[in-house]
């Protein structure tokens, strides 16, 4: 009897332990240097996700990649944003670019022709919008970031800030015609003014301690 009771015993708390298993999130990471930023010391978005959260990801996010246009001198598939995409079972795609595009397509000047070909005024139009489709259409929840703000000194990209606040504008009325569509905004992770703490010496990308918090606001997103 004792022998049944046990054996009962280990079968219940088995199929508890079946029942409770949290399923590993498949995670696809396409970008430019905010995702790929601090990969060499283990620390980008991406490998924070792995370490600390437990998903299954691949990054395929490339320094200098966009929509359009990219880093001068460099070439390859890598670099287009839409390229880095794999028709794959993701459960979720995490997402950035077009920061660059309007870098190096119009110097964060007279931008509004580029803006228009990245996404609309309503986030309907636009080769994010397209590729954010795709990827949806191949069932996967989408994250897109926004643009990563200075933090209140100056910087190479200052003067791209008024540009950034349109982006992130424009990406939130497309997150919002779409349900399995996230976008989390980054101008507010630097709450203190003047803290370089979230940023790299060049105070344009991110720090390991802000793509850390980056990768956070991600995994809250995913419900981790």
């Amino acid at each position: 009897m004792v022998r049944i009771i046990l054996t009962t015993l280990a079968l219940v708390l088995l199929l508890a332990g079946f029942g409770t298993a949290s399923h590993q999130s498949r995670v696809l990471v396409v970008g430019d240097s905010l995702l790929a930023s601090n990969r060499s010391v283990g620390g980008s978005v991406a490998q924070v996700l792995a370490s600390k959260y437990g998903a299954e990801v691949r990054d395929l996010s490339t320094p200098g990649a966009g929509y359009f246009f990219g880093l001068p001198l460099l070439s390859g598939a890598e670099l287009r944003v839409p390229a880095q995409v794999r028709n794959m079972k993701w459960d979720y795609v995490v997402m950035s670019g077009g920061g660059n595009d309007l870098l190096f397509g119009c110097g964060c000047g007279a931008c509004e022709a580029v803006m228009e070909r990245l996404v609309s005024k309503d986030g309907r139009r636009g080769v994010i919008p397209t590729v954010v489709a795709q990827v949806r259409g191949q069932g996967a929840r989408v994250i897109y970031l926004g643009y990563l703000r200075t933090p209140g000194l100056t910087s190479p990209v200052e003067h791209c800030g008024p540009l950034g606040d349109e982006l992130d504008h424009r990406l939130t009325h497309m997150a919002a015609r779409d349900r399995g569509v996230s976008f989390i905004a980054l101008d507010d992770l630097v709450v203190r003014e003047g803290d370089r703490s979230y940023h790299a010496i060049d105070l344009v990308h991110p720090s390991a301690k802000g793509s850390a918090a980056i990768a956070d606001r991600v995994a809250g997103r995913m419900g981790h």
